[in-house]
């Protein structure tokens, strides 16, 4: 008969993030809702002014900031940030001062 080996810590928590798109710059190619591990993106109905359907975020808090959609967009128009520690405050910081307008703003 076997038990069943508890672990000798608890496990971590998952690392969460915000996914941020910057839909002035897609181009509709559907690589970040493809490879998006959690399934966080879908296909938008809505066109941005170039004429393509930009992703949108289905699943907000399934992220876990893994940053495979930065890595595979082409345009880098989707990134994410982490939701604690300074990758967030900065994000923050940046969207305070209307440096950083995410979805269907521009990043100025």
């Amino acid at each position: 008969m076997r038990k069943k080996r508890t672990p000798i810590v608890d496990l971590p928590p998952l690392p969460r993030g915000r996914v941020r798109i910057i839909e002035e710059r897609c181009k509709g190619c559907a690589f970040c809702i493809e490879f998006c591990p959690q399934s966080v993106l879908v296909a938008s109905r809505r066109f941005n002014s170039k004429g393509y359907h930009p992703p949108e975020i289905a699943k907000p808090e399934a992220c876990v900031c893994c940053n495979l959609c930065w890595l595979v967009c082409p345009e880098f128009a989707i990134f994410s940030v982490p939701l604690t520690g300074r990758g967030f405050q900065r994000a923050r910081e940046m969207e305070e001062t209307g440096r950083l307008l995410v979805s269907s703003k521009e990043v100025s």
